[in-house]
């Protein structure tokens, strides 16, 4: 437990912190992982559409700083190769 009152609040802002990544992270990872999915399972269309949303939610936790602004570049390129290959 903290002692100082500097302390608890360093506590307090690293909860509130770390509630803030799961969430982001969470939000990324499932985006990429239905399209990859609607991918696997041949429906083309669906995942078109859900593209763009990943894109969205790629630059939104990129600009925030949860990820680097290159592996955001490089999950899109990933994904529009594998939407198009299919």
């Amino acid at each position: 437990m903290p002692i100082t009152k500097s302390a608890e609040k360093a506590l307090r802002q690293s909860i509130h912190r770390r509630k803030r990544n799961l969430k982001q992270k969470e939000a990324y990872k499932t985006v990429v992982r239905e399209v990859k999915n609607l991918a696997a399972a041949g429906k083309i269309k669906e995942a078109q559409e859900k593209l763009s949303g990943a894109y969205q939610t790629l630059d939104k936790v990129a600009k925030t700083g949860f990820i680097k602004k290159n592996k955001a570049a490089r999950l899109k390129s990933r994904l529009t190769k594998l939407v198009q290959k299919k």
